[in-house]
């Protein structure tokens, strides 16, 4: 008896998933390897340039203060109080905006009145009514969080008001078709569709909120990194402003990498 063996199509075979450890492990080696150029280029420049230390000190002065300054506890309390003032500011104006770009893009009539007074106190910067901020909140936290906010509400408000205009027609018409309360096209349609966008904002957001910090800080504070930033300017520590700096751009790539985490987590239906 002759015994007849069926082959089955290898597409019919799982596919094995795709490696992708060598391709990061490549772009993490890209990244060490820039890291350690630009490092040898400022170690270079610092020793062979004739400038004189207090200008730009090499990276082993700045590592040394680092130290001293993680030691004695000064870089961790004063980066808690910038973090605070961060959280709160970003909060703020990510509430405020959300709930005014919501009204916004519900009412035509509410944006043609609105839209041109938000956009000339955009034009206004900032750093131009900080100290006026300071003076009227006092150099508590107050006006640093009032600073942080005014920073991201506009990019905030403008995302909020693209994302819920973005919903098709078409899945309006449906919920209407199914009976749909408000509540329910806004929890089922709305927000789904308006979070991609929104995150976007939020990412922007969240480093500018470090920019208002700073910007708040240096123009009253005795306290937060801002503050290290001008002490050490004063005082001619350039390594105290290098490392304060670093701190600054840690703090906003931490921010930036926590908001693009939660993205993957909520979105996960995108991809």
């Amino acid at each position: 008896m002759t015994v007849t063996k069926t082959t089955f199509p290898s597409t019919l075979s799982p596919t094995p998933p795709a490696r992708t450890g060598p391709r990061l492990n490549r772009r993490w080696l890209a990244g060490l390897g820039s890291a350690a150029g630009a490092l040898l280029l400022w170690e270079a420049v610092a020793r062979f340039s004739g400038l004189p230390a207090f200008l730009l000190p090499p990276p082993a002065r700045v590592w040394a203060r680092l130290l001293d300054l993680l030691s004695d506890g000064t870089l961790w309390r004063h980066t808690q109080v910038t973090l605070l003032e961060v959280g709160a500011g970003l909060s703020a104006g990510l509430a405020v905006a959300t709930v005014l770009g919501y009204v916004i893009a519900k009412s035509p009539t509410l944006e043609r009145a609105l839209t041109p007074y938000i956009v000339a106190s955009q034009s206004v910067p900032v750093v131009a009514i900080a100290p006026l901020l300071v003076l009227w909140l006092g150099p508590g936290l107050l006006s640093k969080v009032v600073v942080c906010a005014l920073i991201v509400f506009f990019p905030m408000l403008v995302n909020t008001v693209v994302g819920l205009r973005s919903v098709a027609p078409e899945l309006r018409d449906l919920m209407r078709a199914l009976n749909a309360t408000r509540w329910q096209t806004f929890v089922k349609l709305e927000v789904p569709a308006a979070l991609p966008v929104l995150f976007g904002g939020l990412k922007i957001g969240a480093t500018l909120a470090v920019v208002g910090a700073v910007v708040g800080e240096f123009v009253g504070a005795d306290r937060g990194l801002g503050f290290l930033v001008n002490l050490g300017r004063g005082q001619y520590d350039t390594a105290l402003v290098f490392v304060a700096v670093g701190a600054l751009v840690a703090l906003a790539l931490g921010l930036y990498g926590a908001v693009t985490l939660l993205e993957r987590r909520l979105l996960r239906w995108k991809r």
